[in-house]
């Protein structure tokens, strides 16, 4: 078991966080066959033919020899800042690695998983490879992720919304409830079944939460320096985006409200803003406010704001209705 020491200060700088890396990390970790639940076949279907051109790349090949069975290297998807971490902000940390780390990381990758593959062991032994891998994740990241990415960020928003107000409701614990393998335990956090055993002072320098669409089964930990301590978990509501289309349209709701307002009112399962349902289901803005405002007036929605957001929740009469069309 990983244990993580926390003091006042620690809960005082811990916060959220979005790794637009970490997300396309995984993402070619479950199209090259690793781990075992991959992308659902739709997915994996679309975004095949992209990733079999990129493939050829010898780099793309040898990101894919630093993929171990649980491990990775942090450097090719450091911990991130903020949530309103970017691609860019990503792949400037991928090169400002100091190159002495990036050579401790491949070895162990490599200890863990052998290559033989000459041309992937050169590039590897090169003196700027970690600005040769950043390359090739620029590529992939727009041939695989960045049209779906504002739909999948949202996701990972409503789940800091739900969980930030967990934290403030009642507490760590509650902010924890439902992760897999993770609670909070007199006075610190625990991962159960991980490969460390070990019990890590954070130093009042906190840690980072940060919600995944690709990391749906256990969480990923960074829990070793020269990086910020951080939890990968899964995100709330992940499996709604895997439905293949029109499964969330139950006909009946649909009859009843209109098939965008049902489709509304299901998805405010977890509270949400305009603007994160417009991401998350590709509708505009303006669009989605007009139907909030009937669903509001019907009583199937409440209202209250959170910093600059205002946020939509159902209210009882809105859950009894999307339950009776589940």
């Amino acid at each position: 078991m990983l244990r993580f020491e926390v003091t006042a200060d620690d809960l005082l700088h811990s916060r959220f966080a979005l790794s637009p890396l970490f997300e396309l990390d995984n993402m070619l970790r479950m199209l090259s066959g690793q781990p075992r639940h991959g992308l659902p076949p739709a997915w994996a279907r679309r975004l095949a033919p992209a990733y079999r051109e990129l493939a050829r790349d010898p780099a793309l090949q040898a990101v894919r020899a630093l993929h171990p069975p649980r491990y990775g290297p942090a450097f090719l998807a450091p911990p991130p800042a903020s949530l309103a971490q970017t691609l860019d902000d990503d792949l400037a940390a991928v090169r400002a690695t100091p190159l002495d780390q990036v050579r401790r990381e491949i070895r162990e990758c490599l200890r863990r998983q052998p290559c033989t593959d000459p041309d992937v062991l050169a590039l590897l032994r090169r003196p700027d490879v970690h600005h040769r891998l950043a390359e090739v994740l620029e590529r992939a990241w727009y041939a695989l992720l960045a049209a779906d990415w504002l739909r999948l960020r949202a996701i990972c928003e409503r789940d800091v919304l739900f969980r930030a107000g967990e934290l403030g409701r009642a507490g760590w614990a509650a902010a924890f409830a439902g992760l897999p393998d993770v609670r909070w335990h007199d006075g610190g956090i625990e991962i159960a079944r991980h490969t460390m055993s070990a019990s890590i002072e954070l130093g009042g320098e906190g840690l980072l939460l940060v919600p995944s669409v690709f990391k749906w089964r256990g969480v990923a930990v960074y829990a070793e320096g020269p990086w910020p301590r951080a939890i990968v978990y899964p995100a709330r509501g992940v499996s709604a985006l895997w439905e293949e289309p029109g499964a969330a349209d139950p006909a009946a709701l649909g009859a009843l409200l209109g098939r965008s307002r049902a489709v509304l009112l299901r998805t405010l399962a977890d509270p949400a803003s305009t603007t994160q349902l417009a991401r998350a289901l590709d509708l505009a803005p303006g669009a989605v406010g007009d139907h909030l405002a009937v669903l509001l007036r019907a009583g199937l929605l409440d209202r209250s704001r959170s910093g600059r957001s205002v946020v939509y929740r159902r209210t009882p009469l809105g859950d009894a209705l999307a339950a009776v069309s589940e």
